[in-house]
């Protein structure tokens, strides 16, 4: 017998209500049930970032977190920061500065940052070793972390006149 719960959460500023199994992960329930398969899965021991998504605010590793956990609670996902037509400036930052190659960790480094630049608002720009510590959660193959770094270094750091 399958033990069935209903959760109601927001996604992407939506509200969603859908009944699932208790053992679910949150990235399965977002890629099966909502079809918002931004949210990768990797290594899915929490280990790689992929599957990061921010639940209330603060990163989390959606493949570690069950659907259930989530009930009540504000998930942002990739498909929540920008479309390909008007893309947010992180993400704007990343293709400008080559910040992805294969693409595949991307979501998880643009979740993970995305909540690193909102906590910084008004905070004076980080150093590279900063970014670089906030990335280490994050496993890319591809890039060598140089072009993200520069990515987010461009966001955070504006050239004058340009914020």
């Amino acid at each position: 017998m399958k033990d069935i719960t209903t959760v109601r959460l927001t996604v992407n500023g939506e509200a969603v209500e859908r009944a699932v199994e208790s053992r679910v992960s949150l990235a399965d329930f977002l890629r099966d049930d909502l079809r918002l398969t931004g949210t990768h899965l990797g290594c899915e021991h929490g280990v790689c970032g992929a599957c990061t998504v921010l639940v209330d605010g603060k990163s989390a590793r959606a493949c570690l977190m069950l659907a259930v956990q989530a009930d009540g609670a504000a998930v942002r996902t990739v498909e929540g920061l920008g479309t390909p037509e008007n893309l947010n400036p992180l993400q704007r930052a990343m293709m400008e500065h080559h910040g992805l190659q294969c693409g595949f960790c991307t979501p998880g480094m643009l979740m993970t940052l995305t909540e690193f630049i909102e906590q910084r608002r008004d905070s004076p720009p980080p150093s590279e070793a900063e970014i670089r510590e906030v990335l280490s959660g994050n496993i890319c193959r591809c890039t060598g972390y140089q072009t993200i770094v520069d990515a987010v270094m461009a966001v955070l750091n504006p050239p004058d006149g340009a914020a």
